[in-house]
């Protein structure tokens, strides 16, 4: 999974083909105590390059663009989000990855394209 998603909490689970993460607000807040926009850009990538790998085994999933709008704050709890394909092919993966609260309220969506490459 990678040292930084580890260290901020990040759990992945595989659903259905889905690939799933949950994180814990705290410990991943801004100033303000409220969750911090980096740590939702660290979720989405992060389970969105393990979805692309999944789709392509043998190749390095590398992320090349990462975006995240945020559509209301979060202050306790945690945060639930999904991988949803919007294209699969041969060298190029896009995902959008919709981010939940605890109440199922869409907190944040974003957006992850990925680079499939054999390892060197």
């Amino acid at each position: 999974m990678g040292a930084l998603a580890e260290s901020m909490g990040i759990e992945m689970t595989l659903e259905d083909g889905v690939v799933v993460g949950r994180m814990p607000v705290a410990g991943n807040t801004q100033p303000y105590g409220i969750l911090h926009g980096g740590a939702t850009a660290v979720l989405v990538e992060s389970i969105g390059s393990v979805a692309a790998a999944l789709t392509s085994p043998g190749k390095l999933s590398l992320g090349i663009e990462v975006g995240v709008t945020h559509h209301r704050a979060v202050r306790e709890g945690y945060v639930t989000a999904r991988t949803e394909p919007i294209h699969v092919g041969g060298t190029i993966v896009s995902y959008s990855v919709p981010v939940h609260d605890d109440e199922g309220r869409r907190i944040a969506t974003g957006r992850l394209t990925c680079l499939l490459r054999d390892p060197q």
